[in-house]
């Protein structure tokens, strides 16, 4: 049991979870007060004592179902019994028609007899899947045929129909086919729960945690994300405005102390014999920084672009002015779109639609982006804008206009740029981020969320 607590531990930090050591003491003392045979229950303890941060929360019962999947009641009757394709306590699957399990999983579903459901699952594998020993293949596959046969879908319709009537109550119906879809996603889960364990006794724990290794949601590539991944991300984006719109405030009001009050410092120093000892400052009332974000919407950042679009829209209600723009070849303001939108998504959309970006051929020129930028705003920058620009400076060969960034830098409190890819990548073929990296106050891999949250915590604290 110790050796797969420490193979469990040392999978998480492999996995990216930040698990220390004074965590790890914690957690084996915890499991001492607990029955390790009730399975939640250490799952919950395990977690509790391991995971500081809920997004880590699917990564952390993902390792968990790898390493403990074996420890369940009689494993080895139960490995056993579905090695031979039978189901525990009856007779071998294929006597049994894939009408009539459908049917059992419909009763079981009605009750929601979690036990029948993990028979029935077990069933369901040895019938359905085909697993075969030794043959390298993802799990997702044998859980894809397990489900075409079964129809969830189709179990779903089937369930509703034998409910009791609903008497045209439109609300009531919703509720119910809410609550089954509820349950056939608990259903799914089962199933997807024993082809691992499977995998895991055919495999070996190590080599199945590799396979279901994933990216913690911080550490997702912007550029190849998922639309599921994007959408998690995306809740994230207003915390971290939040964040650095407060922390910017924090440091204001740290180094802006105020004009000296002559009076009151003159009134603080009779109680020292009219010395001067305790200077008084009126207090600051310092403004709110304004942003201006340059963000290249062409295609090989479409994806890091469709993110800091929204992570601009986002900042506009943290800060005392935002203006933002998009470029290809040409380059064009889109505050307006956020301005008179209240759906982000729909803002987006907009910008992709109707902002004028295409100069010549729609390919990326950085430098005649930024010099249209150039002429038409040099002059409403002021020392209390900063300036934040997205893109990863592949211009084509064009000539890259570098010298519009000294210019900016010179009117500007802060010129930024945040590059979406790896820095190993930088200054090689058409890109000519170092060209740009002279006139900038801090160029900034950004590729992922915890790179942009580094960003945002540098900038706050620089």
């Amino acid at each position: 049991m110790l050796d797969s607590l420490q193979g469990f531990v040392h999978e998480l930090r492999t996995a990216g979870l930040p698990v220390s050591m004074t965590e790890n003491l914690d957690a084996m003392r915890a499991v001492e007060h607990i029955d390790i045979a009730e399975r939640e229950v250490f799952r919950e303890v395990l977690g509790s004592t391991l995971v500081k941060n809920h997004r880590h929360r699917r990564a952390f019962d993902t390792v968990f179902d790898v390493y403990f999947s074996l420890w369940a009641s009689n494993p080895e009757d139960e490995l056993a019994a579905t090695a031979r394709g039978e189901l525990s306590g009856g007779g071998a699957t294929g006597d049994i028609s894939p009408e009539e399990i459908a049917q059992m999983l419909i009763d079981a579903l009605l009750n929601m007899d979690r036990d029948a459901l993990q028979r029935l699952a077990a069933m369901a594998v040895s019938k359905f899947a085909g697993i075969e020993p030794g043959r390298p293949v993802g799990g997702t596959y044998y859980l894809y045929r397990t489900l075409r046969q079964l129809d969830l879908n189709a179990l779903g319709a089937r369930m509703m129909s034998q409910a009791a009537p609903f008497e045209g109550d439109p609300l009531k119906e919703r509720f119910q086919s809410e609550e089954y879809e509820r349950r056939l996603r608990d259903l799914r889960e089962i199933i997807e729960t024993e082809i691992r364990r499977r995998l895991v006794a055919d495999r070996g724990v190590e080599a199945m945690a590799r396979t279901l290794r994933k990216p913690l949601p911080e550490d997702v590539d912007f550029m190849h994300a998922s639309r599921d991944e994007m959408v998690s991300l995306q809740r994230v984006i207003v915390p971290l405005t939040r964040t650095l719109a407060a922390r910017l405030a924090q440091r204001r009001r740290r180094r802006h102390r105020g004009q000296l009050d002559f009076r009151r410092t003159v009134r603080a120093s009779l109680s020292y014999g009219g010395v001067p000892a305790e200077p008084k400052f009126r207090h600051p009332h310092p403004s709110k920084p304004e942003i201006m974000v340059v963000a290249d919407v062409s295609g090989s950042v479409a994806s890091f672009a469709r993110f800091t679009l929204q992570f601009v829209y986002a900042m506009a209600s943290q800060f005392s002015k935002v203006r933002s723009w998009v470029f290809i070849d040409g380059i064009d303001e889109i505050t307006r779109f956020f301005d008179e939108s209240d759906d982000v998504l729909e803002a987006v959309q907009r910008v992709n639609s109707e902002a004028d970006v295409v100069w010549v051929d729609g390919h990326s020129d950085y430098g005649h982006a930024l010099e249209i930028f150039h002429d038409r705003h040099l002059n409403e920058v002021t020392p209390k804008t900063s300036i934040i620009i997205l893109g990863d400076a592949r211009n084509n060969y064009h000539a890259s206009g570098s010298w519009v960034l000294e210019a900016l830098g010179k009117r500007a409190k802060h010129v930024y740029w945040l590059n979406p890819e790896p820095i190993g990548y930088w200054d090689t073929g058409d890109s000519v981020i170092g060209d740009y990296a002279n006139f900038c106050d801090g160029v900034y891999e950004c590729r992922n969320l915890r790179q942009l949250q580094s960003f945002v915590t540098t900038v706050a604290e620089g």
